[in-house]
């Protein structure tokens, strides 16, 4: 008979060993899941504190509870035609790719475009994705927007998702990777989740030091979706370490990010389907965020974010111990040559 309750790996023989051991295969790291947990705890009481700040700028609201709902519900909030989705794509990209000389000393070749969801595929598919360019130049990278149901779109979240698949996010990794001519193949065109997603929210970030939010609507919609990616830490391990049930999941999404009540009902599925494939985005982005950190405490003056970036995307999508041993090498080679 089906099972009530927890739903998770924690239900099963050996499901600790399980979860483990797919933890590992997503993040490349030995992780330990109360860890993991409290991480997103910490993470979403952070992002509550930075979401209070800026509701009560936008909105004259300072409560996070308050401004989740707000961004959750008001109408006005959405896009009111499909052009207006796909021309906030392509400012938002345009904006970006000015934006790259300033940070990347290696650019891509290949470019990338907007380009609007067929219709066919629009009402079954998500609200974006990215599709990376063939090899040999004969197609550019494409971040593919859904600009149906514009109503629906949240314009607050248009210029984070856009930074997060096209640039600096997935096109300007995966282009980079597939032009390393002395990598195989293999690091070529496939890599570790851990750092192709870890690297995308890295992005979302690293577009607000470029100043590439243009107001504070823009720069919720930047924490409304590091709430998502935080609550991923906790939901995950609390349905397949904790045996969460599901409506246990459910209610935490609700109650701490932004997300559509629909999403969250899709996402929670996803992770209990999946486990831990949801940890690897976060886990990612904070050690790519904690090797800048290191970086530039040790490098000080000497410490360049172009070299930096050239560093971390320069190898392809690595497991995240091999990141920090390339990065913490060229540190110390930067400091052996001063």
């Amino acid at each position: 008979m089906a099972r009530s309750g927890a739903v998770g790996l924690t239900g099963l023989p050996d499901g600790a060993a399980c979860y483990a051991a797919r933890v590992r295969r997503f993040t490349t790291l030995d992780l330990d899941a109360d860890a993991v947990h409290a991480a997103g705890l910490a993470d979403i009481a952070a992002n509550h504190a930075a979401l209070a700040v800026l509701g009560e700028r936008a909105f004259g609201l300072a409560d996070a509870s308050a401004v989740i709902g707000r961004l959750r519900q008001d109408p006005d909030l959405g896009f009111d035609s499909e052009a207006a989705v796909v021309q906030a794509a392509r400012d938002a990209l345009a904006d970006a790719q000015a934006a790259l000389p300033g940070s990347f000393g290696r650019l891509p070749q290949a470019t990338c475009e907007v380009e609007e969801m067929p219709a066919f595929e629009a009402p079954y598919s998500t609200i974006a994705y990215y599709r990376q360019p063939l090899p040999d130049g004969a197609r550019p990278g494409a971040y593919v927007v859904n600009s149906s149901q514009p109503a629906t779109r949240p314009r607050f979240e248009a210029r984070a998702l856009a930074f997060h698949e096209s640039v600096p996010g997935h096109h300007l990794q995966i282009a980079l990777s597939q032009e390393l001519p002395a990598t195989p193949a293999f690091r070529r065109h496939v890599g570790a989740t851990a750092f192709v997603e870890g690297w995308a929210l890295y992005a979302e970030v690293l577009a607000g030091e470029q100043g590439l939010y243009r107001d504070d609507l823009d720069r919720l919609g930047m924490l409304s979706f590091d709430a998502w990616r935080a609550s991923r830490l906790v939901v995950d391990t609390g349905i397949h370490h904790l045996g969460w049930s599901r409506q246990q999941a459910v209610d935490y999404m609700r109650e701490n990010t932004p997300l559509a009540l629909n999403n969250i009902d899709n996402e929670v599925d996803r992770y209990i389907s999946w486990p831990g494939q949801a940890l690897a985005y976060k886990t990612g982005q904070r050690e790519i965020l904690a090797l800048r950190a290191m970086a530039r405490e040790r490098l000080g003056d000497r410490f360049d974010l172009r070299a930096f970036h050239d560093v971390v995307l320069g190898g392809g999508a690595v497991t995240l111990p091999v990141l920090r041993r390339r990065v913490e090498s060229w540190v110390v080679a930067v400091a052996d040559a001063s």
